[in-house]
């Protein structure tokens, strides 16, 4: 309630911009324009925490969550700044096309955005669940541009985990290893389509990593600790009869965030083309 009650208040009461504070508007021209990556430092690209867990799959981030990136992101997930979903959806329709585009883009199927899922009980403490709203307005994006995109909501915890706040890597990794899967029959939902798996913000690749691993676990019931390792490459089409399963392709799983650290983004620091990657912890 607390989100729809901002949003319908925001209509007839003048606001001050979620991003910079500015007067008489949820979202300023300049805020705009930063969140659509325009100037200096907006282009987005590859990023790689540091350490990296196993079985990251690639991740591409549209903007470094920095100034007011994060301050927008933040009055969406946790003010119930409703009205920024649109504006933010674009931003990760951005980190989608280029997460597809750099492993030889989607080949004409469908783009089936996986978003990251939020307990039960931080949807309830929000009022909504901010990760799948953004997916949402990514995917109407990138519908627009002509691809055809949908939301595929096919992870859930299977598990508690702790709080994520005030956790190092290893911790992270610790907590949420083993704690998705792949809702009953979700695994055919994905097949014939280009996967990407979404979240609104990447700090050490955790959640991102899990995720991964309970997409290439595929409702099989194994999780962390069994043995089972989600390899690079997953089935993109897939048809199961029984025990039989048939793959027809192989592929590349990829992720795209909205954004993260600064640090975390690849840099070229020559013209010879060599990569120094920089990573981060926040």
């Amino acid at each position: 309630m607390r989100g729809w009650w901002r949003e319908i208040s925001g209509l007839v009461l003048p606001g001050t911009c979620e991003g910079c504070g500015a007067p008489r508007t949820a979202l300023c021209a300049g805020c705009a324009g930063e969140l659509a990556g325009v100037g200096e430092g907006g282009g987005g690209g590859r990023v790689r925490p540091l350490p990296e867990p196993e079985g990251l799959p690639p991740v591409h981030a549209a903007l470094p969550y920095e100034g007011v990136v994060r301050e927008l992101l933040i009055a969406h997930k946790e003010r119930g700044a409703l009205g920024l979903a649109g504006p933010l959806g674009g931003a990760l329709a951005r980190a989608v096309e280029g997460a597809v585009r750099a492993v030889g883009g989607g080949g004409g199927r469908p783009l089936l955005l996986v978003p990251v899922p939020s307990s039960r009980g931080s949807v309830r403490a929000r009022g909504h669940d901010p990760t799948r709203r953004v997916a949402l307005a990514a995917a109407a994006r990138l519908r627009r541009a002509g691809r055809s995109a949908r939301v595929v909501p096919v992870l859930r915890q299977r598990r508690a985990v702790a709080d994520q706040a005030g956790l190092g890597a290893r911790g992270r990794w610790a907590n949420l290893a083993g704690a998705l899967e792949v809702v009953p029959g979700g695994a055919r939902l994905l097949a014939g389509g280009r996967v990407v798996l979404v979240d609104d913000l990447m700090t050490t690749g955790a959640t991102l990593a899990e995720a991964a691993r309970a997409l290439g676990d595929g409702g099989r019931g194994r999780g962390a600790g069994t043995g089972f390792v989600h390899p690079p490459f997953t089935s993109g089409a897939a048809e199961r009869s029984g025990s039989n399963f048939t793959q027809h392709e192989f592929e590349q799983r990829v992720a795209a965030v909205i954004a993260s650290s600064p640090a975390s983004f690849e840099i070229n620091r020559n013209s010879s083309g060599t990569w120094i990657v920089a990573g981060g912890e926040r």
